[in-house]
């Protein structure tokens, strides 16, 4: 091997370990978002997890939607009044939060 294989290889890692480090913010972001969004629909408990995790699962099987959408779609749906501008800013405020502990958690 040259040194060149070994720096492309560690590029190739490093890619990786973004890409994952970069998909568990996105799920934790999500996750947070489902919890906010279960408190103002009134959710405690086992079923604030249960609307955390459909939330999270929005990203995932609904075709061209996503967490904020589906949680904006509730809000309307119960007669939450909530608008889209404001689950879009706390959804840049949860990004930063998730990825604050995705990063303290990798540091352990």
């Amino acid at each position: 091997m040259t040194i060149f294989d070994d720096r492309e290889k560690a590029f190739e890692a490093k890619y990786r370990m973004d890409q994952e480090t970069q998909f568990k913010i996105n799920v934790r972001r999500d996750k947070l978002l489902g919890l906010w969004a279960a408190e103002k629909l009134g959710l405690e408990g086992d079923a604030a997890k249960a609307y955390a995790l459909s939330v999270v699962d929005a990203e995932f099987t609904e075709p061209d939607h996503d967490a904020s959408h589906k949680v904006v779609r509730d809000f309307a749906a119960q007669g939450v009044a909530v608008d889209e501008k404001t689950v879009q800013r706390e959804l840049q405020l949860l990004h930063e939060v998730a990825r604050e502990q995705i990063v303290a958690e990798y540091r352990k």
